[in-house]
């Protein structure tokens, strides 16, 4: 059995315990005459607090203006992730009814195990994703087959946070656009504070630790930046074997060869927050994050650097969050009303207030619903424009994995220089493209 088997049956065993407390209670339609049994459906929202007090907010107005259809909501089973959560739930059916943390890259393996159930089925699909989402931004989710089985509901930008009193020390008056912007910037930025030789505050960092999913606030977003928009399966095959490619793995092998970025892992906590980096990768969360932990930091948001030649609209990683149906609930079309009640507008504002994510909504800056947020959170509209410049995971066969062959390269290339960017590009590609061909 492989390690990722045997993980996953763990799993199954742990999901399967936790599931084993749902069931009905009595039900009444809406005459109020007892026909039997309460129908019960079982939602799961991501673990982190915020969106466990949105999904908690959004269950109890729910469950007191549907008696007859009542939701128990139970946040995502800790674990390393919620993918594996979700897939050792499918292989012992144990799967909630609803999930609004449904990863894109993921996509591909729950449909294959069956676990989802397309949601094109139901005859409102068409209206209602997109009285709230542009087809060009709904379109992407649209899988091989042609349905739908996720809805977009949440993205997260990755976007640039920069410290203005360290870019004000040293004179540095704007948001580098381009790399070489970046370098000169970086050259003041990154210095030795107190004399003793050693450096005591970066140009930037990342966490150069090899796992996959750190890729998504480095290479991924930067090389969707560096193509224009392109992913790394944009013809529906691996295609990144390209110059944004081995442009972006040439940039951050700069960062860590001059010195811009450190070569460690900080365990003491966040430099950004502790001021010991003037640049930041992240999405929106990062804001309530600084405003809680860090509110002395004067900061602002600027889209991700790009190569020098570059033209047209800046690109990026949305982190897209979307949700799903699974193919064990016994309700679907009560399960789809859940879904339509989660997607209303005056939702996307709680999902805002409570979570300062981004919905994915094309009226976010032109609905006055939303209008009062904005003004008061300013730094939130940076988000709500990079957010039609977009782009999410392919809905590619084994993407952990490719992405974990990507990781393995940055840290050959990128972080210890022991590989050219072209033969890291390479060797990605040559992975993934392996990767690809064992999993067909």
């Amino acid at each position: 059995m492989s390690r990722r088997h045997a993980r996953e049956s763990l799993l199954i065993v742990s999901v399967f315990t936790l599931m084993l407390g749902v069931g009905c209670s009595n039900r009444k339609n809406p005459e109020g005459v007892s026909t039997g049994e309460v129908i019960e459906l079982t939602y799961w929202p991501a673990p982190n607090p915020q969106e466990v007090q949105l999904a908690d907010t959004l269950v109890r107005r729910w469950n007191r203006i549907h008696p007859t259809i009542q939701v128990r909501m139970q946040s995502i089973p800790v674990s390393q992730s919620t993918e594996e959560v979700l897939l050792a739930a499918i292989a012992g059916k144990t799967t909630p009814d609803v999930c609004s943390n449904i990863w894109p890259g993921a996509l591909h393996e729950y449909t294959r195990a069956g676990g989802l159930i397309a949601l094109d089925q139901f005859p409102d699909f068409d209206s209602i994703a997109l009285a709230r989402t542009p087809r060009d931004l709904l379109e992407p989710f649209r899988s091989e087959n042609g349905h739908y089985y996720q809805i977009p509901w949440k993205t997260n930008p990755v976007m640039m946070f920069y410290n203005l009193r360290m870019f004000e020390q040293v004179g540095v008056t704007r948001a580098p656009r381009t790399y070489s912007e970046f370098f000169v910037a970086a050259r003041k930025l990154t210095r030795d504070l107190d004399g003793d030789g050693q450096i005591d505050v970066w140009a930037g960092e990342r966490d150069i630790r090899p796992i996959w999913w750190q890729r998504l606030f480095d290479f991924y977003p930067f090389y969707i930046a560096a193509s224009g928009g392109k992913t790394l399966f944009s013809s529906g095959e691996p295609d990144f074997n390209d110059d944004a490619a081995r442009s972006v793995f040439q940039f951050f092998q700069e960062c860590y060869q001059q010195n811009y970025f450190p070569h460690t892992y900080f365990q003491g906590g966040d430099p950004f927050l502790l001021e010991k980096k003037a640049t930041h990768f992240a999405g929106p969360w990062e804001v309530a994050t600084l405003h809680s932990l860090a509110p002395h930091i004067r900061y602002d948001v600027a889209p991700l650097p790009v190569p020098d030649q570059h033209t047209g609209p800046v690109y990026t990683y949305g982190n897209y969050k979307n949700i799903g149906i699974f193919g064990t609930t016994k309700h679907p079309r009560e399960a789809w009303e859940f879904v339509k009640y989660l997607l209303q507008a005056q939702h996307d504002l709680l999902l805002l207030t409570i979570t300062n994510q981004i919905p994915v909504r094309g009226d976010l800056l032109t609905n006055p619903l939303f209008s009062e947020y904005f003004r008061q959170n300013p730094k939130m509209v940076r988000f709500a424009e990079q957010a039609a410049s977009t782009r999410g995971d392919d809905a590619a066969p084994d993407l952990k994995e490719i992405l974990d062959a990507i990781s393995k390269e940055y840290e050959a290339c990128a972080v210890y220089g022991k590989a050219t960017p072209a033969e890291a590009v390479n060797d990605a590609f040559r992975r993934t493209k392996m990767i690809v061909e064992w999993n067909k």
